[in-house]
Formats: structure tokens, C-alpha cells, sequence
């Protein structure tokens, strides 16, 4: 029994020593985009976090959490296209971007273009560790809200 157990024990307390370092934390932000030269809006966060939330919904959380999982592929993807531009992660991206502005822009019309970029946050340095830095470290070319 106690041998099961010492396989068991791995399992429910995991080491987190595979993180080499600690990283600037990717963001992906999008806007539309009516005029090129002047955008109309402003950066939106992809999937924002909520500022508040319930006990039962962090207790719902711990069990079933697709949207954290979006979120995790996406943190995958911002990394993979910063490391190594592909059209995989720029496509996936597009798409994620493009069903988000439809559900929350639903003046969107076959004309209207997105545009989204990465933005890395980190930490200062030594002499100021309480301040955040941001760095934009991709912009895409705006592509079209409805595909042909």
C-alpha cells in the first residue's frame, strides 16, 4: 500500500521545477480597424479576466474550465509566434480573435477588419521591481472580420 501511494503522491503534488525561468507573460490584444491609417478603437484585451469572482465559481473552476484553456492555447500561440512566426499560430489566433469581435461587436459589418498584437508584461528591474513593463512584440496586418 505504502508503494502505491509513493506513485500516487507525484501525481497529486506536482514538481514545478520544469519552469527554467520565469518569463515575460504574453497578452494578446485586438482592436477593429476602419480607416488604416487611423484605426477607430482602441486595444481590447482577448478574454479579459474578471476583477471579482464568486466562491462557487472558483469551486466550478477547479473541475470545468474551457475558457482557461482558450486562454493557456493562446498564451502557447503568442509565445510560438513571437519564437517562430508560423501561419498555424497567426491563423488560430484570426479565428479566436474574429468569433470574440462577432459576439461582442455585433455592429461588425463584411467590411469591418481586425487587427491584434502581442504584448509582453513583465516586471521592472532590480531598482524598481513594483512597476510593469509592457512590450508590444507583434503587430498583425488587419484582416478581414468576415472571411470571403
Amino acid at each position: 500500500m505504502l508503494r502505491v501511494f509513493s506513485l500516487l503522491l507525484p501525481c497529486l503534488i506536482p514538481s514545478w521545477r520544469f519552469f527554467q525561468a520565469i518569463e515575460p507573460s504574453p497578452r494578446v490584444e485586438w482592436r477593429m480597424v476602419c480607416d488604416l491609417p487611423t484605426p477607430t478603437s482602441s486595444w481590447v484585451p482577448y478574454n479579459p479576466r474578471p476583477q471579482t469572482t464568486s466562491v462557487f465559481t472558483m469551486l466550478r473552476k477547479l473541475f470545468w474550465n474551457p475558457a482557461w484553456n482558450d486562454d493557456l492555447f493562446m498564451v502557447s500561440l503568442s509565445e510560438r509566434l513571437t519564437l517562430a512566426p508560423s501561419t498555424h499560430s497567426i491563423d488560430e489566433i484570426r479565428a479566436r480573435i474574429t468569433r470574440q469581435a462577432r459576439r461582442g461587436a455585433p455592429s461588425l459589418s463584411p467590411t469591418s477588419q481586425l487587427q491584434f498584437r502581442l504584448v509582453f508584461i513583465s516586471r521592472g528591474d532590480a531598482s524598481d521591481a513594483s512597476a510593469i513593463v509592457t512590450e508590444t512584440t507583434y503587430v498583425s496586418a488587419p484582416f478581414a472580420a468576415f472571411a470571403p
